[in-house]
């Protein structure tokens, strides 16, 4: 696994033929890495926390399944780039997966501007979430996208009390009709460490 590299480029990946080969074995071995890269948040809420290794097979899979060549490739790049984390952030994926689409949609009508309201917390510290700026995803209307992107940036000494197992890591989500946190495992704590430099 490539820690250091900050964005996926067309050299890192696979040819399509041996992907498409071994796929089954790729797939298991990203399930495998991102076990620890998970955290559940009350009822619907689920961080996946992104990295080099994710995104890299998140490409890898787009491509797979639509077989777009190198014109899809520039799509997925751009896309996809943005969320590998550079140094001194973690950047998740924060999904709400609410099976009954009636439920679904009721609750994310009520939840809207959530991205904003999710921090992280080292002792007292309190690192805030920034919403990734490529579309909004609250509408105008107050409505939430049930995926949601989101940075948190770290300074040095941040890092420092992060990467310190003494310290007590939580996350949370603190809007007003949906207000949870949890504490980090050490297994989390120690696979998300590796984010940083």
């Amino acid at each position: 696994m490539n820690k250091q590299a900050k964005e996926v480029t067309k050299a890192d990946l696979i040819p399509t033929d041996e992907y498409a080969k071994n796929r089954k074995a790729y797939r298991k071995e990203i399930v495998n890495y991102k076990k620890d890269r998970r955290i559940s948040l009350g009822p619907y809420a689920n961080f996946y926390f992104e990295s080099y290794e994710t995104m890299k097979a998140q490409i890898q899979e787009m491509l797979h399944i639509e077989k777009g060549g190198d014109e899809q490739l520039k799509d997925e790049l751009a896309a996809y780039n943005p969320l590998v984390p550079k140094g001194k952030e973690l950047v998740a994926t924060l999904m709400f997966e609410i099976d009954n689409p009636l439920s679904r949609a009721e609750f994310l009508n009520k939840v809207g501007g959530i991205e904003e309201k999710v921090f992280l917390k080292i002792g007292n510290e309190k690192i805030n979430s920034i919403p990734e700026q490529d579309v909004d995803r609250t509408s105008a209307e107050g409505k939430a996208s049930s995926v949601q992107f989101i940075h948190f940036n770290f300074t040095d000494e941040q890092i420092k009390k992060f990467k310190d197992p003494a310290n007590d890591i939580i996350i949370g989500v603190n809007h007003e009709l949906y207000s949870h946190s949890v504490k980090l495992t050490e297994k989390n704590k120690k696979a998300l460490a590796l984010d940083f430099d």
